[in-house]
């Protein structure tokens, strides 16, 4: 079993940066692939960000060039460095972990799937006022 627990959330106005932690702790051997989903009120879930054990990375559009997910995997952190924030980034924010190895080859920027990740953490909130 892997726990994640995100931290970082806040809320800060337009235009504003934030940095989200996610810690993930237990048997964390075979997660190979991290993700940053988010879910806005009355919304979807949606994807935001994934990142391999090759380091490739792969974002939705509406936060590319914004948006930066790193990991430190010496010690089982995974960020999102996230610039430029705007209204519509107001979300609630998910670290989650996968076992799909080399999962960004399998990406694209509209399909980072959620059903490949089997871990998720409580959430955290991020929220931008105008």
């Amino acid at each position: 079993q892997v726990q994640l627990e995100e931290s970082g959330g806040d809320s800060v106005q337009s235009g504003g940066s934030l940095r989200l932690s996610c810690a993930a702790t237990g048997d964390t051997t075979d997660t190979h692939c991290m993700g940053w989903f988010r879910q806005a009120p009355g919304r979807e879930r949606e994807p935001v960000a994934a990142i391999d054990t090759d380091a490739s990375t792969v974002y939705v559009d509406s936060v590319k060039g914004r948006f930066t997910i790193s990991q430190d995997n010496a010690n089982n952190r995974l960020y999102l460095q996230m610039n430029s924030l705007k209204p519509d980034d107001t979300a609630m924010y998910y670290c989650a972990a996968g076992t799909l190895k080399h999962c960004v080859r399998y990406y694209s920027r509209d399909s980072i799937y959620a059903r490949d990740f089997s871990y998720w953490g409580q959430g955290i909130q991020v929220t931008v006022s105008s």
